[in-house]
């Protein structure tokens, strides 16, 4: 089924106890696509970048069967640069600098021949932006959403208000707390249910993610890593895997959002071997169904 990814395309320079990078592709549009591509095509983008984005870069996405239809290019403004430090137990970072460019000024037009998507993904944007985008499409079997700290406390009613138009919020365990007010992260995922989302994800990094539904809860195992070399980019992958398995199948039953959340899991386990996305370069969907099992047998016990 059709796919519509909406989010930012950034330049990164990253430091990590295991090495770094610098000018590196990244931004949510770019994980969520490529980690989505493995399971459906093709994926159409929207986005904004500078005249300084490199074509190798647009390049790598069209390989990917990624739809760049909908990328603004801005050939006299700069792309969106972050840079961040990761301490030694990556869980920690320090961000050096946030660099908006033309992302600052990002207004989503989505192309008519995107607007009859079934599948839409919104990353981490304004949460006005997410419903800009929602105002566009026409009637969508599936919105997943992410959010952050920083709209839940500086845009809180508008959040509230797109909450309503989003089926899926995957946001991680301190978000879901500030969000609801509420320590207990079952008691939490409740709460956002009644927000809006009809299902919720909770990401706690090393320690898996949670699927929330009104009938479901259903814990996912971390794979256990060896080599962790960037954690950038992870929770974007693994919602590109999620939405990808769902757009690929058309299944939106509990059983499958399970699946999905396996799927989600073994494509941010791939991103974070490596720097940016070259964990997702030369992957193929044999090795994905192979990380798959490896998830699944994590959890796996005869009675």
């Amino acid at each position: 089924m059709s796919l519509l990814v909406v989010g930012s395309l950034a330049l990164d320079t990253i430091e990590t106890p295991f090495g770094k990078a610098k000018d590196a592709l990244g931004g949510s549009a770019v994980y969520i696509s490529t980690a989505a591509s493995y399971f459906t095509a093709p994926v159409k983008l929207v986005g904004v970048v500078g005249g300084d984005f490199p074509q190798s870069a647009i390049k790598f996405l069209e390989d990917r069967s990624i739809d760049v239809e909908g990328l603004q290019i801005i050939s006299d403004g700069k792309t969106f640069r972050w840079s961040g430090k990761y301490h030694y137990d990556l869980n920690m970072r320090d961000t050096l600098f946030t660099h908006l460019n033309v992302f600052e000024k990002f207004d989503p037009k989505i192309p008519v021949a995107y607007r009859r998507c079934k599948y839409v993904c919104l990353g981490n944007i304004d949460p006005i932006l997410q419903r800009k985008v929602l105002d566009q499409i026409e009637k969508p079997k599936l919105v997943v959403g992410d959010t952050m700290n920083f709209w839940i406390e500086g845009k809180h009613d508008e959040l509230m208000k797109t909450l309503r138009r989003i089926d899926v919020l995957i946001i991680n365990d301190s978000e879901a707390r500030l969000l609801t007010q509420e320590p207990n992260l079952i008691r939490a995922a409740k709460k956002v249910i009644g927000m809006g989302p009809k299902i919720l994800i909770i990401k706690k990094g090393e320690h898996g993610a949670v699927l929330v539904t009104e009938n479901t809860i259903f814990s996912a195992p971390a794979y256990p890593m060896e080599n962790i070399y960037d954690p950038t980019g992870a929770g974007d992958t693994f919602a590109g895997g999620f939405i990808g398995w769902l757009a690929k199948t058309d299944d939106l039953s509990d059983e499958n959002l399970k699946k999905a959340v396996i799927y989600g899991s073994a494509m941010a386990s791939f991103c974070v071997e490596k720097f940016s996305v070259d964990g997702l370069r030369e992957l193929t969907y044999l090795k994905v169904q192979d990380r798959y099992r490896s998830f699944r047998d994590l959890s796996r016990f005869e009675d």
